[in-house]
C-alpha cells in the first residue's frame, strides 16, 4: 500500500494537501460557529470578518510554539521554518493565540454575545473541527504517522519507513467521541437549566486527557522536549477543565438551594393560610 499523495499538480502549481485539509476544516468551524450562534438567537455576522484574523493567529501560533519545542532542529535548518506544508503546528500553539484573538474580536464587534456563553457555543466547534482537521491535515501531510508498527491496521506515510501507527485517525475517533460526551453535557445544561462554562469546562478536560494519551502511547519519544511539553500541557488542561466544572456545579447547586430556602420562606404554605383564613372568619364585624 503506497502512502496517501501530500501534494499533486495542477500545471506549474503545486498543491500541498495538507493545506488543502486545514483550509476545508477552517472553513467547516467558521460555518458551524455561525449556524450554532444563529440557531441560538445571537448575531452570527460578525464571524466572517473575525475568521481571517483567527486562522492568521491560529496558524502563526501554531507554527510558532512547534519551532520552540524543536529549536535544535530548526537552528540548525532555519529556511524550515516557513515550510508548514511539510506538517509541524502544534495545537496548543493555535489555541494560545488564536482562541485569544477571537473572543478579543468578538468582544469588540458582538458585545451582546456573553463570553462564557460564546466559549460554551464554541467548545463543540472546537472538538469537531480538531477531529476534522485530523483526518484532513495529518493524515495527509509528510511524516504524518506515528510509531513504528506491524499490526494490520498500521499504515504508509510519505517520509516514514514502514507501516506507522494511523495516529490521527486514532486522534479523530478519540476526539469524536469526546464531542458526543459534550453535545450530551450541552443537552443537560438546556434541560436543567445548568451552569454557564460546563460546556466548555468539560471539553477542555477531557481533549486534556485525549492530548495526554495521544501523546504518551503513539507519539513521543523518550526525552523529547516537545513530548514532555504536550504530555504536561495534556494533563494541565485536564485538571484545569474537571475542576472548573465541578465548581460551576458546586456552585450552581448551592445557588439552587439558596434559591429553594427563599421560596420556602416567603410563600406561605397552603396549610397555614387556610387555618389562618377559617380564624379570621370567626371573628365579627365589632371585632369579637
Amino acid at each position: 500500500m503506497k502512502p496517501i499523495p501530500v501534494a499533486w499538480h495542477l500545471g506549474p502549481l503545486v498543491f500541498h494537501t495538507y493545506g488543502l485539509g486545514l483550509a476545508v476544516t477552517f472553513y467547516f468551524a467558521y460555518y458551524y460557529l455561525s449556524l450554532r450562534l444563529r440557531h441560538h438567537g445571537y448575531p452570527y455576522e460578525w464571524v466572517r470578518s473575525t475568521a481571517v484574523y483567527v486562522v492568521v493567529a491560529a496558524i502563526v501560533g501554531a507554527r510558532l510554539m512547534h519551532v520552540i519545542a524543536n529549536v535544535g532542529y530548526y537552528a540548525s535548518q532555519p529556511v524550515q521554518v516557513l515550510e508548514i506544508w511539510n506538517g509541524g503546528l502544534s495545537s496548543f500553539g493555535g489555541l494560545a493565540l488564536g482562541v485569544p484573538t477571537g473572543f478579543l474580536t468578538a468582544r469588540r464587534k458582538a458585545p451582546e454575545v456573553p463570553a462564557v456563553v460564546l466559549a460554551d457555543l464554541a467548545a463543540p466547534v472546537l472538538l469537531a473541527s480538531w477531529a476534522i482537521g485530523r483526518l484532513l491535515g495529518p493524515q495527509l501531510m509528510y511524516a504524518g504517522g506515528g510509531h513504528p508498527t506491524h499490526q494490520w491496521f498500521g499504515m504508509y506515510y510519505a517520509g516514514q519507513v514502514g507501516r506507522r501507527l494511523p495516529v490521527p485517525i486514532f486522534q479523530a475517533a478519540l476526539t469524536f467521541a469526546v464531542l458526543l460526551i459534550v453535545w450530551q453535557v450541552e443537552r443537560y445544561v438546556a434541560r436543567r437549566g445548568g451552569p454557564r462554562g460546563l460546556v466548555i469546562a468539560v471539553a477542555v478536560g477531557f481533549w486534556g486527557l485525549d492530548r495526554f494519551i495521544e501523546e504518551h502511547l503513539w507519539l513521543a519519544y523518550p526525552g523529547h522536549v516537545g513530548a514532555v511539553a504536550v504530555q504536561v500541557m495534556g494533563l494541565l488542561l485536564c485538571f484545569t477543565g474537571f475542576g472548573a466544572a465541578l465548581v460551576s456545579l458546586y456552585g450552581h447547586r448551592r445557588g439552587s438551594a439558596r434559591q429553594e430556602t427563599a421560596l420556602a420562606v416567603t410563600v406561605p404554605d397552603e396549610h397555614d393560610v387556610h387555618i389562618s383564613g377559617a380564624a379570621g372568619s370567626q371573628v365579627g364585624p365589632d371585632g369579637n
